[in-house]
């Protein structure tokens, strides 16, 4: 019976402290929310004065881009997805290894070459262009190309 009641003490203290907390927990929050709220309001009036004449303002999220890409990181990625297929020897791979010529592969081996590198970087490649792709350094080029890489 002791045990019974003791457990309902510490449970009407946990109640009792989750009552305190929550409301705190809450206000605490909601006075950050204001302090951001108003340090954006401060940024971007300072960007764009003409937003001052709004009383409330949204809050704004700024979302990122993706990293920035060099030439040397496209080489570095386009090498590794190559290492990692099978039928490649990584020993005779090279920037300037014709796929069929040099490696040994056929034309299916080159498409699942080409869709490896479209989920390495997530960007479809049309049949047309993935023809002409026919070496590593042909692949760093066309990535280079269509996400604007400068040298």
């Amino acid at each position: 019976m002791a045990a019974v009641l003791r457990n309902a003490r510490s449970v009407g203290n946990l109640v009792a402290s989750v009552r305190i907390a929550v409301p705190r927990l809450c206000t605490a929050a909601l006075l950050h929310h204001n302090e951001s709220v108003k340090y954006m309001h401060k940024q971007s009036a300072v960007l764009q004065p003409s937003l001052l004449k709004t009383p409330l303002q949204q809050p704004t999220r700024f979302y990122s881009d993706k990293p920035p890409l060099s030439i040397d990181m496209l080489n570095q990625r386009v090498m590794l997805v190559l290492r990692l297929y099978d039928k490649i020897d990584p020993e005779r791979l090279s920037l300037d290894s014709h796929f069929m010529n040099d490696l040994g592969l056929d034309s299916l081996d080159q498409v699942e070459i080409i869709m490896a590198m479209e989920d390495e970087f997530g960007f479809e490649i049309p049949d047309a262009d993935s023809e002409r792709l026919m070496r590593p350094r042909d692949i760093v080029q066309y990535i280079a190309d269509k996400e604007d890489v400068v040298e």
